[in-house]
């Protein structure tokens, strides 16, 4: 039972930002429909957790579990790293071109990405 976004007995929330939540949930959803295994996903994730510039502190656990992620993906062939890191661009672009207040949208991109 969740009690004020923290598990009981839990001194610090789950999850510190929304982003967190959504790659833990997109992972879940994705094992769940087959793309890996749990064996395959904690190797990617222990080789992430192993790098050497990770925070001792494990302040950048999601950021880890993120890399994670987008590596499996992208071994998968599902989202190859190039197409992950245009579309993360395209992204910061919409939101630099959105008006406060305005959702962000990816049409705003001020660069829409060229026909292939």
């Amino acid at each position: 039972m969740r009690v004020g976004g923290q598990l009981p007995g839990m001194d610090e929330p789950v999850f510190s930002e929304p982003w967190q939540a959504e790659a833990f949930a997109m992972t879940v959803a994705l094992h769940e429909r087959g793309l890996f295994s749990w064996s395959e996903w904690a190797e990617m994730l222990s080789a992430e957790v192993k790098r050497g510039d990770v925070a001792a502190d494990g302040s950048d656990y999601y950021d880890c579990w993120l890399r994670a992620l987008e590596a499996l993906l992208a071994a998968k062939g599902v989202a190859p790293a190039g197409d992950v890191d245009a579309l993360a661009e395209a992204w910061q672009r919409a939101a630099h071109a959105t008006p406060h207040g305005k959702p962000i949208l990816l049409e705003n991109d001020p660069q829409p990405a060229k026909p292939v």
